[in-house]
């Protein structure tokens, strides 16, 4: 499987970063290496000191898609999920400046948290999700679908003219404002319209 994310998908994150604001979805890729496996601590890495957290609405793909319409995108999920893309942003900085791949920053191992996955048809509108990340109980990113430039559809759309999507593979849709640094003894919490879908420490 892959973990296809895109940046840059909420107005005030792009701001926040004062990044410039993209006119097509901004896609980078996480090998399965990436992922932190269920009940364990984040580490900080040796080669970061400023690493970030950003939480993320998650899709799951169920089927095999190519070019796929976004008409029938719909087709191609049943579960929505919560997760963090983990930054080294120091890095990333670095590497932005040289005009190079941000795979050191956004790619390492332990940087993908893959939540809990919830079925869509629990859901009056997928373009109205409320989601949020704590961080030691106090919340510091909350957002809604309904801020995002591209919604779910229209990404997994478009993502599928550049990759063939297969069963298993996890889209991270884009993260609101508030991302911030993370320490050691954090404890970061993920959840949808309330709901706890992880608790991750931060060692």
């Amino acid at each position: 499987m892959k973990i296809i994310c895109i940046g840059r998908n909420y107005t005030k994150h792009i701001e926040e970063l004062q990044n410039e604001k993209p006119t097509e979805p901004v896609i980078f890729l996480k090998p399965d290496t990436a992922i932190l496996p269920k009940n364990f601590p984040f580490f900080i890495p040796d080669f970061s000191s400023d690493i970030h957290h950003e939480v993320e609405i998650l899709v799951k793909i169920n089927r095999v898609g190519k070019h796929i319409d976004p008409k029938f995108a719909h087709k191609y999920y049943n579960e929505i999920g919560l997760g963090i893309d983990f930054t080294a942003r120091d890095v990333q900085s670095q590497l932005k400046e040289k005009g190079l791949p941000w795979e050191k920053a956004k790619a390492f191992d332990g940087s993908a948290v893959i939540g809990e996955f919830m079925p869509k048809s629990e859901f009056n509108s997928l373009e109205n999700i409320s989601f949020e990340l704590k961080n030691n109980g106090e919340t510091l990113q909350a957002g809604n679908t309904s801020h995002m430039l591209w919604k779910i559809d229209e990404l997994i759309s478009y993502v599928s003219q550049y990759f063939t999507l297969k069963i298993g593979d996890i889209i991270f849709t884009g993260t609101p404002e508030g991302v911030a640094q993370v320490k050691t003894d954090d404890v970061l919490e993920g959840f949808i319209e309330g709901k706890k879908l992880f608790r991750i420490q931060v060692k």
